[in-house]
């Protein structure tokens, strides 16, 4: 019995994943020849949280994931974000009406936005095979050995998990998660406060405009102290760390920790295979730029794509190579942006401290420094 054949094989079925699943089916004139590698969400009754993270989605991503029919019901809108930093003057202000568009992002939960990729991803008529990716073994066509056998691909698509390769840095910080409740919450308003042992930021909460999503950067120890204390003293130490621009702050639910770190590996990691998302890089959460990065990298993918999958006899590596260049700048920006930022605000120098404090104001007063920035936050570089 000979081995199944795709035109292209999707390995990780995460967010990225699904939702280059989703584009690249909407051009194939036979999806089911694209293949999608990885378990199905886990079955949750209404309400239930499984991962506890939430997502920050800027602009470009929602209109995005809207084309594709994967938008959740439930988020919450970013409509402004105030930036601040712990013990020193100065702050800015990003906000919508001065970009011009409906809302600078929206928080989602994993969960949702997950369930609702996979949704749609099953009205397509893409093979889904719901085992753990296998490693490609590169070449002409990619072999994928799988639990059920052997199958070859034209194009393996990697979506998940790091590769072996490239630029790493740990930033010996892990990330605390949880849902806090405020007693005078800002509408529509994010917070990332700098402080001395890393970011703080609280996001607008899906579940209720009174609550807020908790991303809190700290190191290894502290992290794991903060996830065994009682909701009391959490509570006083969130506060002294945030301040009182919320009120009282109130956790909801129980804390978890991730660890945080930088990985960057090639666009192209070998024959027939193209690296997006998580594969391509892994980021610090400052700014909440990772997944917006994953999907901008499958947006435009799909758009390299497109031509070879209305006539797949035609050399593919060179569109592969003209969407490795197209990718780079915005990858290369977004990842000095989101690794210098942490590192330079969490300096013990004060001199340094006090020019992080000057550079918040200028952005501040001077909107010709803070809209550039601002706008590759809000949609990145799309070209």
């Amino acid at each position: 019995m000979a081995s199944p054949t795709y035109d292209i094989a999707i390995l990780g079925s995460g967010p990225v994943g699904c939702a280059l699943a989703l584009g690249l089916a909407s051009a194939a004139p036979d999806p089911a020849r694209i293949a999608l590698m990885g378990p199905e969400p886990t079955p949750r009754p209404p309400g239930q949280t499984i991962d506890p993270r939430a997502l920050a989605l800027n602009h470009g991503s929602r209109r995005f994931l809207e084309t594709l029919g994967a938008w959740p019901e439930r988020s919450a809108d970013i409509l402004t974000v105030h930036v601040s930093q712990a013990g020193h003057l100065g702050r800015t202000l990003i906000d919508q009406a001065e970009l011009g568009v409906p809302r600078l992002g929206c928080v989602t939960a994993y969960d949702d936005l997950l369930d609702t990729l996979h949704a749609a991803v099953r009205r397509t008529g893409i093979t889904l095979l719901t085992e753990r990716p296998p490693r490609p073994l590169a070449g002409s066509p990619v072999q994928l050995r799988l639990a059920q056998g052997p199958c070859t691909a034209r194009l393996a698509l990697l979506s998940d998990g790091a590769q072996p390769v490239g630029l790493r840095r740990e930033y010996g910080q892990h990330a605390v998660l949880a849902t806090v409740h405020a007693a005078a919450p800002v509408p529509g308003r994010a917070f990332e406060r700098f402080t001395r042992t890393g970011p703080l930021a609280l996001l607008p909460h899906p579940a209720g405009d009174a609550l807020y999503s908790l991303v809190w950067c700290v190191p290894p120890d502290r992290a794991q102290a903060l996830c065994g204390l009682t909701d009391t003293t959490f509570d006083a130490a969130l506060q002294a760390a945030f301040g009182q621009r919320l009120g009282r702050l109130r956790r909801m639910d129980a804390a978890h920790a991730f660890p945080l770190s930088l990985h960057a590996g090639p666009s192209l990691p070998g024959p027939g295979l193209v690296a997006v998302g998580n594969a391509a890089q892994t980021l610090h959460p400052v700014a909440g730029q990772g997944l917006n990065l994953g999907l901008r990298d499958a947006a435009q993918l799909v758009q390299a794509l497109q031509p070879w999958l209305a006539t797949p006899d035609t050399p593919i590596q060179p569109l592969l190579e003209q969407h490795a260049r197209r990718r780079r700048a915005d990858r290369t920006l977004t990842l000095a942006v989101t690794d210098t930022l942490p590192r330079i605000f969490a300096t013990a120098n004060p001199l340094a401290r006090h020019a992080c404090g000057l550079g918040l104001a200028a952005l501040d007063l001077l909107p010709a420094l803070r809209k550039p920035l601002a706008r590759h936050l809000l949609q990145g570089q799309r070209r």
